[in-house]
């Protein structure tokens, strides 16, 4: 960006400023001239009361002429009707010509001359400086010092904006280029800064991102290899003829590879998931009483229909129930009600050991490996990482708690919605 933004703003400023000092020195152009001409209406009955009329001595005109002409410290002149002149004190003023005309511009620089028609036909010019009067280059020079002074003032505040501005635009390109590390300095409360504190928690939340899929796309991987691993002995020590044995463990291995890939790309697909696609109602108890008859568990509750994806649904119930039955203890039970605010709510619980409160908070991230678990053992995989992404997509959230006598409790509330809320 270099210093181009600085000069554009600069330059737009100083451009506003001096198209502002040439609007305001035209406007005073145009209406500068009007409160002298109302004001030149006032003096003609002064003027009638204080010049002698025209059958008077020339000397008590001449006299009068020239009292008038030191009082205003300027010049004046007095035609007939006829045009010809009749008393003049100090310069003569011509009754044509470039240097008076009537409401014309001054003779001199500081100076204005006017001509007063007179009752009886005579007609008077006088010029005298006016104490409210200033020239347009005064003001266009004033208007000018004005937008030099606002310029000179501005140069450092637009330089620090433009700057911030730069070093903002040189970060943001370091994080583009590969270093998503980097967070900008949020200096001031502006909205430089509050465009920055946004950079710095998209950078963290696109950051956390990249690194939770390349650490499932690792743990995946790894978890990938044990299946085929067993596939290959299985393959190799069954020969032609493998034995019943034999076929049970291909056909189970198979399965985990088939259920791990579907997990894997069911977690992606929720990942890109902004809204749910399908908002059908759904009967929560129907769907707990079909998984736990499947897996030998309990269920109990009371009927509650919500508008959501019931095949999801149905896939959030089975892996709590098939993780309860695999870590857990019988007997499983699942409970459909809700909670005192009146949000569904589901609870899968069994008795085994229990999970330690330091462990509860990491049980829903992908492939996570208990503390003491081996590696040979496997992790937890993507099952309740699945299960946290279902509720949350359905505007819920998802808990571990331990019961008082042992075992676990996996307690999902889900958003109230559908026809039966």
């Amino acid at each position: 960006m270099g210093r181009a933004l600085f000069w554009r703003i600069y330059l737009t400023l100083l451009a506003s400023l001096v198209a502002a000092a040439l609007l305001v020195a035209g406007l005073w152009r145009l209406v500068e001239d009007r409160p002298f001409e109302a004001w030149s209406r006032v003096p003609v009955r002064f003027l009638d009361a204080m010049i002698p009329a025209a059958d008077q001595p020339p000397g008590a005109i001449q006299a009068q002429l020239d009292r008038l002409a030191r009082a205003i410290d300027g010049d004046v002149t007095v035609y007939a009707p006829d045009g010809t002149m009749v008393a003049a004190a100090g310069e003569v003023l011509k009754l044509r010509g470039a240097a008076v005309e009537e409401g014309g511009r001054p003779g001199r620089a500081d100076r204005r001359a006017w001509s007063f028609r007179l009752s009886d036909g005579r007609q008077v010019l006088a010029r005298f400086a006016l104490p409210f009067h200033r020239p347009v280059w005064l003001v266009v020079l004033t208007l000018l010092l004005i937008a030099g002074v606002v310029g000179a003032g501005a140069w450092p505040i637009v330089a620090r904006l433009t700057r911030r501005l730069e070093r903002l635009s040189a970060d943001m390109e370091r994080w583009g280029a590969g270093d998503l590390a980097l967070r900008v300095p949020v200096r001031g409360r502006d909205e430089i800064a509050a465009v920055a504190t946004s950079f710095n928690r998209a950078a963290a939340r696109i950051e956390a991102l990249l690194a939770a899929h390349r650490s499932m796309l690792a743990n995946a991987s790894h978890e990938l290899r044990s299946p085929l691993a067993r596939l290959g002995l299985a393959i190799e020590t069954g020969g032609a003829a493998p034995s019943a044995e034999r076929l049970a463990e291909i056909r189970r291995n198979l399965a985990e590879l088939d259920q791990l890939i579907d997990e894997i790309l069911l977690a992606s697909r929720l990942d890109h998931l902004e809204a749910l696609e399908r908002h059908d109602p759904v009967d929560l108890l129907a769907l707990a009483a079909e998984e736990a008859a499947r897996t030998g568990a309990q269920a109990s509750g009371e009927p509650i229909e919500i508008a959501g994806d019931a095949r999801l649904l149905r896939r959030m119930i089975r892996n709590l129930l098939e993780n309860a039955v695999k870590h857990g203890a019988p007997p499983v039970e699942i409970a459909v009600g809700r909670t005192p605010a009146g949000r569904p709510q589901i609870v899968v619980q069994d008795r085994g050991p229990g999970i330690p409160a330091e462990e509860r908070g990491r049980l829903f991230e992908p492939f996570h490996r208990p503390t003491g678990r081996g590696e040979a053992a496997g992790s937890w995989g993507l099952g309740l990482a699945l299960v946290r992404q279902i509720a949350e997509r359905h505007g819920g959230s998802v808990r571990c708690e331990g019961r008082p006598d042992g075992g676990s409790a996996f307690v999902v509330e889900l958003a109230t919605g559908g026809p039966g809320r």
